[in-house]
């Protein structure tokens, strides 16, 4: 039972990329429109103030609002479509199609019932629009809820095939055939369901706003402590996406979720501040500073003969958590080796998120330099403090140092550069990946491209008629195995590239980083899987 309950969260997890990590192209693209639209940025260069510059700014931010609106359609498609076994596609459309059908079974079924609110303004009533229909408010929990039904009719019945004049309705056609009834059904249900899941909802949600910083503590630590299972997505998407983050009201328009609610005040020139609930997407303050400090303790406690091979080490995976915010190359260096870095590790990330909070620092930071640089600077200071943010991460970054440089020394923690004789830890970066593809690529095994890679990392996952699926979120690949323990470890790692691995159950995630999607595509090559599939 338990093995299935996590094999369920993983795959939803998995699922949830999809919609997830194309949705902050939105709010980059947002913060490009407000560069054309800051009217301090128009008064220091005059060139931009024309109608060209800034019609293509208003533009281009409002345009992309309107995917906020939107939320529970992109997440419908999106699940779907990952959870999916085959014929990704046709799901992803018949989730288009059950979306449609669901708003107005439930918009006609409430209408019969005397349910619909007729008064000027829906705020407060607990009821929305939603592409023009009038439906219970269910926000991106309709699309997760409509995805999942979906993806579990999909594949029970995508390959149903019948013979003589009913061949038609075959495949995709019957799925939908099969869907009508149960979305129709739901939508009856969720009619009188769903106000008392709103209701947990929104208690839940005051139950953490009351909590104040502890609240902001538990939740950067979860999020980090939960990086080994894979599941950390589980627990900032309910904040980013849905009223746990927030509710607030945005040029006439009510927004829900952290991450909702910034893009919509990112596009509203008469915001002066960001709201408060920017504060569950600061994550990446320790990203960007304190594990780079958690680096700079790891070399300087190296041992004098292996301090240039843990400098070799240790600079690209510092620098790809600064730039990128991908910092599981560094937090598998000292996950399995000394487990106590990464418990301090993680309430360090919750702590510092709560100092952010202290100093009202409304700054947007979820990865990366690159996207704090995206996102704030065209806002300005005023808007975001994201001055403070920085003053904060430096002290966090002389935090992580002395803590580290203190527990590594006084425990004689073997981190990077700091092994018994004869033992290796490695941790990858991107051009040593490469040099090893390279290097595959020439051993004399069946190749085309990236299939001699490839072929070593199959035959340590135990064969190819060991893997069941395999897919890839931002830096994992994600498998489901008949037998984990055909697993090569030591393969994986040294052979490979891969920096870190997890078994749970079935469930096998191999860490490669910001190249893993091309890891991904060279093994469903191998394996003669096909995108379709």
């Amino acid at each position: 039972m338990k093995e299935k309950l996590m094999d369920g969260l993983q795959r939803f997890s998995k699922a949830m990329f999809i919609p997830v990590l194309i949705l902050p192209i939105a709010g980059i693209l947002i913060a490009l429109g407000n560069v054309f639209t800051n009217q301090r940025l128009i008064e220091t260069v005059p060139f931009l103030d024309n109608p060209i510059t800034t019609g293509f700014g208003t533009i281009l931010s409002g345009s992309l609002v309107s995917i906020l609106s939107n939320l529970g359609l992109v997440f419908c498609v999106g699940l779907a479509v990952g959870l999916a076994n085959r014929k990704k596609a046709e799901a992803g459309f018949t989730a288009l199609l059950g979306y449609l059908v669901f708003i107005n079974a439930m918009n006609k079924f409430m209408e019969l019932s005397g349910l619909l609110f007729e008064g000027e303004s829906l705020q407060g009533t607990g009821q929305s629009m939603v592409l023009g229909v009038q439906v219970l408010d269910m926000g991106v929990f309709l699309g997760i809820l409509l995805g999942i039904t979906t993806a579990i009719v999909h594949n029970k019945y995508a390959e149903k095939e019948f013979s003589n004049a009913f061949q038609i309705y075959g495949g995709s056609r019957f799925v939908f055939i099969v869907l009508i009834p149960v979305v129709v059904l739901l939508a009856v249900l969720f009619t009188y369901i769903w106000p008392f899941f709103q209701n947990g909802i929104n208690s839940l949600g005051t139950l953490i706003n009351q909590s104040g910083n502890f609240g902001i503590f538990l939740y950067g630590m979860l999020e980090r402590l939960l990086i080994p299972t894979g599941l950390h997505h589980l627990v900032y998407t309910p904040f980013l996406y849905s009223s746990l983050g927030g509710v607030q009201e945005v040029g006439g328009q009510v927004f829900e979720g952290a991450r909702n609610i910034y893009f919509a005040e990112m596009a509203d020139p008469s915001v002066s501040v960001l709201s408060q609930s920017v504060i569950w997407d600061a994550r990446g303050i320790s990203k960007m500073f304190g594990l780079i400090g958690a680096c700079l303790a790891m070399y300087q406690t190296a041992s004098p003969e292996k301090k240039q091979q843990a400098k070799a080490i240790l600079i690209p995976a510092a620098v790809t958590s600064f730039i990128a915010g991908v910092t599981e190359p560094i937090e598998f260096s000292f996950m399995f080796i000394a487990p106590i870095l990464f418990v301090v590790h993680s309430v360090l990330s919750g702590l510092s998120m709560v100092v952010l909070n202290l100093f009202n620092v409304r700054a947007i930071g979820p990865n990366g330099f690159i996207d704090f640089i995206l996102y704030n600077i065209p806002l300005g200071q005023e808007k975001t403090n994201w001055i403070m943010y920085i003053v904060v991460g430096l002290m966090f970054f002389a935090i992580y140092y002395f803590t580290f440089r203190l527990l590594i020394t006084k425990l004689n923690l073997k981190t990077i550069g700091r092994e018994d004789e004869g033992q290796e830890t490695k941790l990858y970066s991107k051009q040593e990946f490469n040099e090893n593809k390279q290097q595959k690529g020439t051993s004399g095994q069946p190749q085309t491209g990236n299939t001699g890679l490839a072929s070593v990392i199959v035959n340590a996952l135990g064969g190819p008629e060991n893997i069941e699926t395999v897919t890839n979120c931002y830096t994992r690949l994600r498998l489901t195995l008949q037998e984990p323990s055909k697993v090569n470890e030591s393969i994986l790692k040294n052979e490979t590239g891969a920096s870190g691995i997890i078994v749970k159950g079935q469930n096998v995630q191999v860490v490669y980083g910001l190249q893993v999607e091309s890891v991904r595509k060279a093994v469903d090559k191998y394996l003669g899987i096909t995108e379709e599939e």
